[in-house]
């Protein structure tokens, strides 16, 4: 079994991960941004099927745009890194005090630019630049914690250099919408815009992603470590993701197809050894059905789905397709994104708010097991909305029925509203009454 370094903790016949919180964060931390990453789902979730049923369009597009990107999925691995890195390599997090001024500085960001875009006021999309602020202040943190010991470590950073990129090339974009900066250096919004998605989309996610995975997959599928097999993929991938990553995002933003086009190869070639390694891991040590485990699987599914769908594109035309692909490969990779984090937070969630809650009462008197935190009736509802919704997006998509996208959209977003609320319930309910203003003294330096 991969453990973390530090003592592992596992009650007698539960379902929990081998992990120690007592040197994390406290419990407010991760809590608030589970929180605020929901909120932001829902509200790009129904923005986003309104652009889909074209009702809003132009400008207004870019609001479900960064309420899904910034708001859900960022503001998520903000959190998941803050308790994850602690937890993991036994360190203490760098300042807590940052971490909230991050968490506090990227909300108002996203909130400044979904309401620019809203109401079609581009020159208002500068209130961004608090975003900028907050994502800055967060890759700090983490990177005056991180030791960079191993292959997750070093992962996260990679994520960190290039989501730190992003970010300022994020503000670039905001700042040139009122002053026209980026042509008096020589560089196309648009070219800028898609080095900027690339950069966030593939370093700052997909980089998070794989770190977590190569670590977290045999932990929540099996109960053993990568065998030596999948540890050469691994050593190929990171050989190449990271290096393709850089590549695909400088070459569009100079508009140099040659070099964007190796990158988009070593960026497939990396993709396909993670997608390999998680198939041995499946096949090798597969346990039970858990929501974590089965939307691991759907990870694996889709990244591997993705390839498939969008490398004969973004190799002939790097420049020209979209960031991730033609349509059905964006939703293909949006369907991994989306089964990753759901599946993470379905494990992370009710573990963290039991072990608050329910660790030290154990041996003393009756205590729920971590998987009865939730409901898991609406747990299978929402994993098979999620299938159901993202194969009808993918498949919409690349049929050219707009239809079919409309009504995968429709499933896809119930089901994550199911999810989201499943989890909720689970602060809702079971988490400490004063989480919101405490939590288990860690050492981490205030």
């Amino acid at each position: 079994m991969v453990t973390p370094r530090g003592a592992a903790f596992e009650p007698p016949d539960m379902h929990v991960p081998d992990v120690d919180t007592t040197g994390g964060p406290p419990l407010r931390l991760p809590l608030a941004h589970v929180v605020v990453g929901l909120g932001f789902l829902l509200a790009g979730g129904g923005l986003g099927l309104l652009v889909l049923a074209g009702r809003l369009d132009g400008i207004a597009r870019l609001a479900p745009l960064h309420l899904l990107l910034l708001g859900w999925v960022c503001v998520t691995i903000m959190g998941a890194m803050e308790q994850f890195v602690p937890v993991w390599s036994g360190v203490d997090l760098h300042s807590r005090r940052l971490a909230d001024a991050a968490l506090c500085l990227v909300t108002a960001g996203v909130v400044g630019l979904a309401s620019a875009a809203l109401f079609g006021r581009p020159r208002l999309l500068a209130f961004g630049l608090f975003a900028v602020a907050g994502l800055w202040v967060f890759v700090y943190t983490l990177c005056r914690t991180l030791p960079f010991g191993d292959v997750t470590e070093r992962h996260f950073g990679y994520a960190l250099c290039a989501l730190a990129v992003a970010a300022g090339l994020g503000g670039l974009l905001a700042v040139d919408y009122s002053v026209p900066v980026l042509t008096r250096v020589g560089l196309s919004h648009v070219a800028v815009r898609s080095a900027h998605a690339t950069l966030a989309l593939l370093g700052g996610v997909l980089l998070t992603v794989v770190g977590a995975l190569v670590q977290l997959g045999p932990m929540f599928v099996g109960s053993g470590d990568l065998d030596a097999t999948a540890r050469r993929l691994v050593r190929v991938e990171e050989a190449t993701l990271p290096a393709g990553v850089v590549a695909l995002a400088a070459g569009r933003a100079v508009a140099v197809a040659s070099v964007a086009r190796l990158g988009a190869l070593f960026v497939l070639v990396g993709v396909c050894c993670l997608g390999a390694v998680l198939v041995r891991v499946f096949l090798a040590e597969w346990t039970e059905p858990t929501p974590t485990a089965t939307r691991y699987a759907v990870v694996t599914t889709g990244l591997l789905l993705w390839v498939v769908t969008a490398g004969s594109t973004l190799l002939a035309a790097p420049l020209e397709t979209g960031i991730v692909g033609p349509p059905a490969a964006a939703w293909t990779f949006g369907l991994a994104l989306a089964a990753v984090l759901v599946g993470t937070l379905y494990h992370v969630v009710p573990f963290l708010v039991w072990d608050h809650r329910y660790a030290d009462r154990l041996g003393y008197e009756p205590v729920p097991m971590v998987d009865d935190l939730y409901d898991r009736r609406v747990a299978r509802v929402d994993f098979l909305g999620l299938v159901l919704g993202g194969a009808a997006l993918v498949a919409g998509s690349g049929l050219g029925r707009h239809d079919v996208v409309v009504w995968g959209a429709v499933v896809g977003c119930a089901a994550l509203t199911l999810a989201a609320l499943n989890l909720a319930g689970v602060v809702w309910s079971h988490a400490p009454r004063d989480w919101p203003a405490t939590g288990r003294v860690g050492g981490a330096s205030e």
